[in-house]
């Protein structure tokens, strides 16, 4: 059993990073949630390693990068709650509003 649970819209998100590489290479879209799970593991044990960004949220939420997607997830909670996978270079206006309804919802 993991240390961590993903919020309904974090599995959604997995699914559509890998659908969205998997268009071009199955075999990279597998690498990178592999990766991901990889580094959940890792947060699980360690949750408190990841970046505090107050400007995404004003929730005691924890980020985490792998490639170039950011890990949004809740230290506190055990297990370890992930809120949501997304994309990096989104707009952070977007990335706050995503955040702040799947916090909500998980309150």
């Amino acid at each position: 059993m993991s240390g961590y649970v993903l919020h309904p819209h974090a599995f959604a998100d997995l699914d559509e990073i890998w659908d969205y590489i998997a268009e071009q290479n199955v075999d990279a879209a597998d690498r990178v949630i592999a990766e991901i799970f990889t580094t959940l593991d890792l947060l699980a044990s360690s949750p408190h390693i990841g970046s505090r960004r107050p400007e995404l949220s004003g929730r005691s939420l924890r980020f985490s990068t792998v490639r170039e997607y950011l890990i949004a997830y809740a230290p506190n909670e055990d297990p370890l709650l992930v809120i949501a996978v997304i994309h990096g270079r989104r707009n952070p206006r977007i990335m706050a509003s995503i955040l702040h309804g799947r916090s909500e919802e998980s309150a």
